[in-house]
């Protein structure tokens, strides 16, 4: 009771900022001594800073306690089809440190050494801060070498990544503990606590990157499923299967990569699909085309989406110039409109995310923060 009991003050501080212990108090349902108690232990730890006394009220002035931003760390690892992030976080939240790999899909001979040596080196830069470091969190698709004829991969590249445990791969390079998330899951975690999941209770989580991908909250909970692939949008099909032909499915349509396609066949660079160069000469028209095509795309999801979950809102984010995601938020939510809503309680909301490109890798950090010190170890919970 005491650990849990400590746990809910650090959650509200991390959900609330710094606050005097009255505050504390009144947030957490604990009583002052308790709350005296517990933030001198908390002390002792070098988890918490005090700011300096507000004055001006009645009575003693008070003294706002926050989080101690080196009181804790935890590496998040990203491995993606076009990247690798490593991401240094701090025990606010705050991203200290970033690396990136960039590559055409990454090599499993070349991918791990790198994985231990970036890991090493964030490690390596915190010195004496170095024991503060709780774990490591990898965020990755669950089938790397899914989707491995689009990609242009081989049988037997594919095969090496779906057949990899890379959790222990990776917990064979390190004496950290090591956590693992699918990739959009860890994402839509950063979303949940370190952005509008905040303010929302339920949503359908989108995350536009090579393929698109997805995550669930359902009442402030990550919602996993039952082998943890909810949210699993890129295999949702976009039309009814007839006369033997297979329905396209939305990550034929809604995905970077179809982007990176259009831009290949007319001689021109396909990473451009990532930055802002897509808005621009000589790429622009293709991403017009692109645009319109996976907004529809995207409408159709989110009108199946609804009717299964009955969300309030659906958040989308991705690894694209944050031009381009406005684009295709607006073209998204005027295309939703073409759609027969009857029978459904309501048209969700369609909100941006704030994450960006660092939100998978940032959700991989959060998992062992979240597993030391938030006020259950098995789940997700905010008040």
């Amino acid at each position: 009771m005491r650990q849990f009991n400590e746990r809910v003050v650090l959650q509200a501080l991390r959900a609330h900022g710094s606050l005097p212990k009255a505050d504390l108090a009144r947030l957490t349902g604990l009583t002052a001594q308790t709350i005296g108690l517990i933030t001198a232990r908390l002390d002792e730890d070098q988890l918490l800073t005090r700011e300096a006394p507000v004055r001006g009220r009645v009575g003693q002035p008070s003294v706002p306690i926050g989080l101690n931003p080196d009181g804790a760390f935890a590496v998040g690892i990203k491995i993606g089809r076009r990247s690798a992030d490593w991401l240094l976080v701090d025990f606010t939240g705050r991203v200290r440190q970033r690396l990136v790999l960039n590559y055409p899909f990454p090599d499993i001979p070349v991918l791990l050494p790198a994985i231990k040596a970036n890991l090493n080196r964030l490690l390596e830069d915190l010195g004496p801060l170095r024991d503060r470091v709780v774990g490591v969190g990898v965020a990755a698709p669950f089938q790397l070498g899914g989707w491995h004829r689009m990609l242009g991969l081989t049988e037997t590249q594919s095969r090496a990544w779906n057949e990899m445990d890379l959790a222990a791969e990776v917990q064979a390079l390190t004496d950290l503990p090591v956590s693992f998330a699918k990739d959009t899951s860890a994402a839509c975690v950063a979303e949940l606590f370190q952005g509008r999941g905040r303010d929302i209770g339920s949503f359908l989580y989108l995350f536009m990157d090579t393929f698109v991908g997805g995550g669930l909250v359902i009442h402030s909970h990550l919602h996993r499923g039952a082998h943890g692939n909810a949210g699993a949008v890129a295999s949702l099909p976009l039309q009814v299967a007839h006369g033997g032909d297979v329905p396209p499915q939305l990550v034929s349509q809604a995905s970077l990569w179809d982007l990176e396609q259009r831009f290949r066949e007319h001689t021109l660079d396909p990473m451009a699909a990532y930055d802002a160069r897509a808005l621009q000469a000589p790429w622009l028209p293709y991403t017009q085309e692109w645009l319109e095509r996976a907004a529809q795309a995207l409408a159709h999801c989110i009108v199946a989406g609804t009717a299964f979950l009955d969300v309030e809102a659906v958040v989308m984010d991705g690894a694209v110039a944050p031009d381009l995601l406005h684009n295709l938020l607006a073209r998204t939510r005027d295309a939703m409109k073409a759609y027969n809503w009857e029978g459904l309680q309501q048209i969700p909301r369609l909100e941006l995310g704030s994450m960006g490109s660092d939100a998978r890798a940032l959700g991989g950090a959060l998992l062992p923060l979240h597993a030391c010190f938030a006020p259950d170890h098995g789940s997700f919970l905010k008040s």
